[in-house]
């Protein structure tokens, strides 16, 4: 029996190296039918750490590209005129897109709220560098706290000095 057990988990094994589509739906399968005994579960874990860590990753690069967009239309005069309609259209689906994972994973919010500062310096850093705004004409800290920058409206899309 266990020489069994241990074929059916190195093919189980094998198969997430070849077709990782595949090992996901026998996996299901297995857990299903309770035949924990075929899963490599080392592989299991390291799907399942994975999933939060691309939540973390989608969560923040969302925030980074809503504050990019907030800062072009709060300061990029020269592109304002023709661009604020797609930048408005991009921060209305980032937030909306932010809103729904914390709705899923409200224990993401502390967490997004810890990595603020480091999104707003990206989106600065990307303003920066996709405008040539100068860094001395926009804020060094982020003007607005979380509550306002997933409030819908057009507070948050004011400058904020």
């Amino acid at each position: 029996m266990a020489i069994m057990v241990n074929q059916l988990t190195t093919t189980h094994q094998r198969l997430y190296e070849q077709d990782f589509n595949l090992w996901v739906e026998q996996t299901a399968q297995l857990l299903r039918a309770g035949q924990f005994e075929g899963l490599y579960l080392e592989h299991l874990v390291e799907e399942l750490e994975g999933l939060t860590k691309r939540d973390k990753r989608e969560l923040e690069n969302r925030l980074t590209v809503l504050l990019e967009h907030w800062l072009k239309l709060a300061y990029w005069e020269q592109e304002k005129e023709q661009n604020q309609r797609p930048w408005r259209v991009t921060i209305r689906e980032q937030r909306r897109q932010i809103k729904k994972l914390l709705r899923d994973s409200p224990s993401l919010k502390p967490w997004l709220l810890n990595v603020l500062a480091d999104c707003y310096g990206d989106a600065l850093q990307d303003v920066v560098d996709k405008t040539g705004l100068s860094p001395d004409s926009l804020p060094k800290e982020c003007p607005v706290n979380f509550e306002q920058i997933l409030e819908d409206g057009e507070v948050f899309l004011s400058k904020k000095d």
